[in-house]
């Protein structure tokens, strides 16, 4: 491998007004979870349900003759006083008629009334189609209700990529109750104080899961109804944990319930728990309006046409799958139901099915190129991928595209609905050499359409950077599309919407062209010897070196200059031999020298559920490395 062209190490200057950026986000960032988990609650009352009995897998479904809800005159907001009224607010109140509050409910319902019989779920042999997947999801809300669920009620949810954790989306908000669903990957005692927290009064289980939730359920204080999900397609032989058999109790609802829509667009539709490295989760609401408005914005980012077919590669349970659920809804597409991410099962059903959009983290992607040739398919088209986190390096995106994958790369946070930010590509690009398209295809990208703002701003002056792609900053964001706020924790609310924008705690630069760049989160800049060091960067480089699979870069502590960057790596089949001090070296050619990794460390990488690096547990191996 020809060696690049050394660069040379610019001279140490102090740079103060990034690093008192660095200071002030990390200061900003510093926030405290709320501690005292809710009361237990009495338990809900249940009349034994018949577990034998089983819903048809195709239940015949009386078509609604209009899309009209019984009782929407009931669901309308409260007067709104404005000040000065003129002309145009002078007997032109809102009514029924000319005013519904937003929600992503009537997505299903238009689909399966406009669509009855186009195929809405695949999983394994199973098919639903558009008026049973409504049918159905309309028994749950209406087993619910049985059942005792009150409106504002939470229903958990542990369950894997399969048509019941669909159906949820859209069954437990009819029900007027709020959806949790549970990270998969979670210990019993983060589910425990999750249960606790979001005051859980049914949940609705996998028995794939059934060894942590028993556990869970030891552990919690509230005492939630228990629902068994037994997957006919992939049987699971888990414990059972309650009484009731999910598909006996939607049996015992109604196909033809008159569900409840929210009477505020403002109110909660589910409630997700932030990844808690530094302390309990924090619970992030989301309200009708920001979901509905996503369901919309999804469709535009990620370039759907009608009828699109998506594999479910992104579990469901991380910002309720980026808010697609619903979305998909909008253009009556196919979900592709994908249990466990496994190279030959997604190369199958993309094949098969014929999918055209999937979403993932970049995990997903290696998962892709580095399969087996046994386990790979010919594509029969170009498919959509989405990805966030870490922006793709460009050897990644060349094999994806020799793949049959286009590339899209998007940012957010739980507390954004998933992506609200989006690389908009243009055409002219293209053109450009594998270098420069490369630091095009890292930058974050602009604003959802969703999303009314993005912006880079000082967090302790409030005003916007220079757009030199140089100044560093704390990305912001201001729209409907960001949460409601953190449940029970009006403290860590107040800060994170200080000055009137949500503070993601991301430092960043905006480019002359609008677009914004992520240069680390606040937390993960690495000041050594006064100097602020991107860990983003320098993974940038390492990523280009061929022996490197993944790698993320994290502050170790120095007693000469207080931190010092330290790389874990994971390497390459076949590249076994290559050592530390080659890729350090390889560093020195490409980086300012007070940028390079001092140490290394070639191990396998944590990561979460998701794909995502956890550096936070990088932070304390740092430790043992000499």
């Amino acid at each position: 491998m020809a060696k690049p062209k050394s660069k040379k190490t610019p001279a140490r200057k102090p740079v103060k007004a990034a690093k008192r950026t660095a200071k002030a986000v990390k200061k900003s960032a510093k926030k405290t979870v709320a501690k005292k988990a809710a009361a237990p609650k009495k338990k809900v009352a249940l009349k034994p349900v018949r577990t034998a009995a089983r819903i048809p897998a195709k239940p015949e479904v009386r078509r609604r003759k209009t899309l009209e809800r019984r009782g929407a005159e009931r669901a309308m907001p409260r007067p709104v006083a404005r000040l000065g009224a003129g002309k145009y607010d002078t007997d032109l109140d809102r009514n029924p008629a000319n005013y519904q509050a937003l929600t992503p409910l009537t997505f299903l319902e238009r689909a399966a009334y406009v669509f009855p019989n186009r195929t809405a779920i695949v999983h394994g042999k199973q098919q639903v189609t558009y008026a049973e997947y409504y049918a159905r999801s309309r028994r749950l809300a209406s087993a619910l209700v049985k059942a005792g669920v009150k409106k504002g009620d939470t229903v958990a949810v542990m369950l894997a990529n399969t048509p019941p954790m669909l159906e949820a989306h859209y069954g437990v908000p009819m029900s007027g109750a709020v959806l949790n669903t549970l990270n998969t990957r979670l210990d019993a005692a983060a589910l425990a104080f999750i249960l606790d927290h979001g005051e859980a009064k049914f949940l609705i289980t996998d028995r794939e899961f059934s060894a942590t939730m028993k556990e869970t359920l030891k552990l919690a204080k509230t005492h939630p109804i228990v629902i068994d999900y037994d997957d006919p397609e992939f049987p699971q032989s888990g414990e059972r944990l309650g009484s009731i058999d999910y598909e006996a109790f939607i049996s015992e609802g109604d196909p033809e319930f008159d569900w409840v829509r929210p009477s505020d667009e403002w109110e909660a539709i589910s409630l997700n728990y932030t990844s808690g490295t530094t302390g309990n989760p924090k619970g992030v609401v989301f309200h009708h309006r920001g979901a509905a408005l996503m369901g919309y914005g999804n469709v535009i980012a990620a370039r759907m046409p009608y009828h699109p077919v998506y594999l479910w590669t992104l579990p469901m349970f991380h910002c309720n799958g980026w808010c697609f659920p619903w979305a998909l809804s909008v253009v009556a597409g196919t979900h592709v139901c994908l249990r466990w991410v496994r190279a030959k099962a997604m190369y199958d059903a993309v094949a098969e099915h014929k999918v055209t959009h999937l979403c993932g983290a970049p995990i997903v992607m290696s998962t892709f190129i580095n399969a087996k040739p046994e386990e790979r398919q010919p594509l029969p088209h170009v498919v959509e991928f989405i990805t966030a986190a870490a922006p793709p390096p460009e050897s990644v995106l060349a094999a994806m595209a020799d793949a049959g994958f286009n590339v899209t790369h998007v940012y957010g946070l739980t507390e954004t609905y998933g992506p609200a930010v989006v690389n908009e590509w243009s055409n002219s690009w293209d053109a450009l050499e594998a270098g420069p398209r490369a630091a095009k295809k890292a930058r974050q990208g602009v604003r959802y359409h969703a999303l009314d703002a993005l912006n880079v701003l000082d967090p302790e002056t409030m005003e916007p950077v220079p757009a030199d792609g140089a100044t560093l900053g704390e990305v912001m964001f201001r729209g409907n599309v960001v949460m409601k706020g953190y449940l029970k924790n009006p403290k860590a609310t107040k800060e994170a919407f200080a000055g009137g924008w949500f503070h993601s705690g991301d430092l960043g630069v905006m480019h002359p062209d609008g677009y914004i760049q992520l240069k680390d989160r606040s937390k993960d800049i690495i000041i050594s010897g006064g100097e602020n060091i991107s860990s983003i960067e320098v993974e940038d480089v390492l990523n280009k070196h061929p022996a490197v699979m993944f790698v993320a870069v994290v502050a170790k502590d120095d007693e000469k200059w207080g931190e010092t960057p330290c790389a874990f790596i994971e390497r390459k089949a076949g590249f076994e031999h290559v050592t530390g001090e080659e890729l350090i070296e390889y560093c020195r050619q490409n980086l300012a020298r007070y940028k390079c990794p001092r140490y290394v460390a070639f191990v396998e990488l944590p990561k979460t559920s998701t794909g995502k690096i956890q550096k936070f547990k990088l932070r304390e191996m740092t430790k043992d490395v000499n």
